[in-house]
């Protein structure tokens, strides 16, 4: 069976991996997503992906990929703005790449989801989204965000040590 895409679901597809590449230079570029200067891009490309994916139903409804598309629209204004909101005080800093890098878990989710049941296309690797090989990968991100989230808390409290000797000084 031909996994067939509209339109919108080719120029959503297109976007959806372009946002997931701006993702992964902003992380090797500066060690996290920052939605000011390396993420910026796949900021934006996010949110392009999440308003495009919002029109697309296959099934005449929505499926947990839209609802993840809206979860995603919440979080990024809370990350963009987290240093800007006195209520988060000095955490700020820790909320907006924990929420930059919950974002791009999110998002690899559907990405998962509709690489694994769409290809090859004379026989996807999975059925459904309840195939094992699926829930193996997206352990597998799981895994990687929080190892990669805890080496950027890490490197963040690092340098804010390293800053405020330097301040002591």
């Amino acid at each position: 069976m031909p996994n067939h895409l509209s339109i919108l679901g080719i120029i959503h597809t297109a976007i959806s991996i372009l946002a997931i590449f701006a993702a992964l230079y902003a992380l090797f570029r500066s060690g996290k997503i920052d939605p000011a200067k390396s993420g910026k891009l796949y900021l934006w490309l996010t949110i392009v992906t999440c308003l495009t994916g919002l029109p697309i139903m296959k099934t005449g409804q929505p499926t947990p990929g839209h609802f993840l598309a809206v979860i995603i629209l919440l979080i990024l204004p809370m990350a963009v703005f987290a240093k800007s909101i006195k209520f988060f005080g000095k955490a700020a800093d820790y909320i907006q790449i924990g929420s930059m890098s919950f974002t791009l878990l999110l998002s690899m989710i559907p990405a998962t989801v509709e690489t694994l049941t769409r290809l090859p296309i004379s026989a996807p690797l999975a059925a459904d989204a309840n195939a094992s090989i699926i829930t193996t990968v997206l352990g597998f991100w799981t895994g990687l965000f929080v190892i990669g989230l805890a080496q950027q808390l890490f490197k963040l409290k690092a340098s804010k040590k390293a800053e405020a000797a330097q301040a002591i000084t």
